[in-house]
């Protein structure tokens, strides 16, 4: 499981770096650990951990336009791959594997979902004037905040920019970016399976990839801080429908939040010491979002 969840973050630092297009490794790495231990621990923390990463680029030597586009394309990608997991459950299900109602939910679910966010990338990528809107709402709304230092000016002009230079540099490199997204989701995938092993379960593949997908879609809606409780209560029960005995469900579930959840918060925490001994502190919470 440990090394099924370093060679998925591995990817997800590669993948954001090429989107970056820089080599300021120790940059993205400490953003996304931190990030992420953001989003894990704080209310809201999806949000907040947007703001953090943002942030930490930006200290780290990334112009600002570009942390912000390549984050962006960065989240629809993984949605986009998050959505297309049901559909790669397909072929067994019409291969005869007999599959519950809940999954079979959570399947059309996936399908539905994976052509909404496909769309809305493809218009975000290609045309100029959603993008602009969504700029200057943030705009405003960002120089409505108070205690702001510096007013933000032209940020849709910015960001238009920006999206084409990552959409051109995507471009060449698609095939990377695919294989990266594969590695990341596939692998932290894999580091459930190895968690269902471990306890002798011999799990039907097919359907805990339906399991699986069906909690990270779960875990997208920040009811508790990184889904705390809600995911590990999905998650098990959704085995238990994937033919998992509950016992072993319950067992595979913690063992595969150990490793994904709480550790790499106490790495987020270990790697930010030595960010803000290089760059200096980070705001967090309401004052990133007054950062500039």
């Amino acid at each position: 499981m440990l090394i099924a969840e370093i060679v998925s973050f591995a990817c997800a630092a590669t993948l954001l770096r090429i989107l970056l297009r820089t080599k300021l490794w120790f940059s993205v790495v400490a953003a996304l650990l931190v990030g992420n231990a953001v989003t894990n621990v704080l209310p809201a923390g999806d949000v907040a951990g947007a703001g953090v990463q943002y942030q930490m680029l930006s200290m780290g030597g990334i112009d600002s336009a570009q942390a912000g586009g390549g984050l962006a394309v960065s989240a629809i990608i993984g949605l986009a791959g998050l959505f297309i997991l049901p559909v790669c459950a397909v072929p067994a299900i019409l291969g005869g594997v007999r599959i519950s109602p809940g999954l079979e939910h959570a399947a059309i679910l996936g399908i539905v979902g994976f052509f909404l966010i496909v769309g809305a990338g493809a218009v975000l990528l290609t045309t100029d004037k959603p993008l602009m809107k969504m700029a200057s709402g943030l705009q405003r709304l960002l120089n409505a905040l108070p205690k702001r230092k510096k007013k933000t000016k032209d940020l849709g002009e910015r960001l238009v920019e920006e999206r084409n230079l990552v959409r051109t540099n995507l471009g060449k490199r698609w095939r990377e970016a695919v294989l990266l997204i594969g590695g990341r989701i596939g692998f932290d995938y894999f580091a459930l399976l190895a968690a269902l092993r471990a306890t002798g379960a011999k799990p039907n593949a097919p359907l805990v990839l339906l399991a699986y997908a069906a909690t990270a879609v779960i875990a997208l809606f920040p009811i508790t801080p990184g889904g705390l409780g809600i995911v590990e209560a999905s998650l098990s029960g959704l085995l238990v429908l994937a033919g998992v005995p509950s016992g072993r469900a319950i067992i595979a579930t913690l063992a595969y939040r150990l490793v994904t959840y709480w550790m790499p918060i106490i790495a987020g925490g270990g790697i930010y010491i030595a960010f803000r001994r290089r760059y200096g502190p980070v705001k967090f919470g309401a004052a990133a979002r007054s950062t500039s």
